[in-house]
């Protein structure tokens, strides 16, 4: 999962990039909403935290313009603002959640893992594809109801994988959002995570689409 965290307040900023870094997620900071109107405009996130008080404009007003762009991508508010019309007005600029300040950062976690995981179109914590399930809740992955451990990059890779099932995700866009956007991966380097990935999760886990990407196939009971 990779989040866009948009806060002026660079110690705490930092401190919850670490936080979500530890969970596993990676995370792109912003001081500013024009640094953050470029990134979300020109890379890939799979959700956004905003805070409402930045230096060069209200957080909803930048909301608001992305979504005027068509920009889908979901919102989670974070900010010391407790009143009724300040949260009224994140809503209403297209937020999808809201947090206020202090906050516990497993709070933020489990809020953006559902966010990403209704934009998809899942609603229950527990993606099962066949007989592999991904928790979304406690990031973990089982195969016919037995534990399997994987590396963080795999996890990645393999919780886009399964949100965006069916369909087809592109080498480009799974390194979006695996690595961090400071490392250049090798170009093979996909290919050798895909590799790992099936003999973990058995053989027909994964289908490759030549010229086109990966995608998780839901009958892979057979290794």
């Amino acid at each position: 999962m990779k989040i866009l965290l948009v806060e002026d307040d660079q110690p705490l900023a930092q401190g919850l990039a670490a936080s979500l870094e530890d969970a596993g997620l990676l995370v792109e900071i912003a001081g500013d909403g024009r640094t953050a109107d470029f990134l979300i405009t020109t890379e890939r996130y799979d959700a956004v935290i905003l805070d409402l008080g930045l230096p060069d404009g209200n957080g909803a007003q930048w909301l608001s313009g992305w979504r005027e762009q068509g920009i889908e991508l979901p919102v989670l508010i974070l900010t010391a603002r407790e009143r009724w019309s300040d949260k009224a007005a994140g809503f209403s600029a297209g937020a999808d959640d809201y947090v206020t300040k202090p906050f516990e950062t497993a709070e933020i976690l489990f809020r953006l893992r559902a966010l990403v995981r209704r934009a998809h179109g899942h609603a229950h914590p527990v993606i099962r594809i066949g007989d592999i399930s991904l928790d979304t809740h406690s990031a973990q992955v089982t195969r016919a109801g037995m534990p399997v451990s994987l590396t963080a990059q795999e996890f990645r890779l393999l919780s886009h994988l399964v949100h965006a099932a069916p369909r087809v995700v592109s080498r480009a866009e799974l390194t979006e959002h695996v690595y961090d956007g400071d490392t250049e991966p090798d170009s093979n380097v996909i290919d050798v995570q895909v590799s790992r990935l099936r003999r973990k999760l058995g053989s027909r886990s994964i289908e490759t689409l030549r010229g086109q990407g990966y995608r998780m196939v839901s009958d892979n009971t057979a290794s």
